[in-house]
């Protein structure tokens, strides 16, 4: 602990000593894990159904629970954590839909949507806790807006490209 405020968790300081708050910091903690380690999995198993769709159910269950304890972290610090606020709904509301377009057999909708929840969701942890990590603690505030885009986007339309070509992008019987 620094202060009679704030709470030092390996290195990164949590700006409350109440145990509700750090209760559900801990909580978003959590589901951001899952939701990285999810999202990963999904990107590098072999698209369609089995491991691919498991791993992107959880990611996009787990990432709703990062919406969730960010929606209430973020009123609480309103003034601080706004910013967070509006990457965390863009996350999520790019994940439901990519989630809803496969669903509609939308594969480049669902490439993009879940792409950008995943490049929206590092870029609000960069932004939060980029200054406390290191090497990205030697980047100037604004590299952390837009690092994950820089790596994200490019490989994002590589994937697209590589997409067969389906009649308006739907997948065919």
């Amino acid at each position: 602990m620094t202060g009679a405020d704030t709470t030092q968790v390996l290195g990164i300081s949590i700006p409350s000593a109440e145990p509700i708050f750090l209760g559900i910091v801990g909580a978003h903690i959590a589901f951001a894990l899952v939701a990285v380690l999810s999202g990963l999995g999904a990107m590098l198993r072999q698209k369609g159904r089995g491991r691919h769709s498991q791993f992107g159910t959880i990611y996009f269950w787990s990432l709703f629970g990062v919406f969730v304890t960010m929606g209430i972290l973020s009123i609480v610090r309103w003034a601080e954590d706004y910013p967070l606020f509006i990457l965390g709904a863009l996350a999520f509301a790019s994940a439901y839909l990519g989630r809803t377009a496969i669903r509609h057999r939308l594969l480049r909708w669902h490439l993009t949507g879940m792409g950008a929840s995943y490049i929206l969701m590092l870029t609000a942890f960069y932004v939060d806790n980029g200054k406390n990590l290191p090497l990205w603690r030697e980047l100037p505030q604004v590299a952390f807006w837009f690092i994950p885009s820089l790596i994200g986007v490019p490989l994002i339309v590589y994937y697209m490209i590589r997409l067969p070509r389906f009649t308006l992008g739907r997948i065919s019987n």
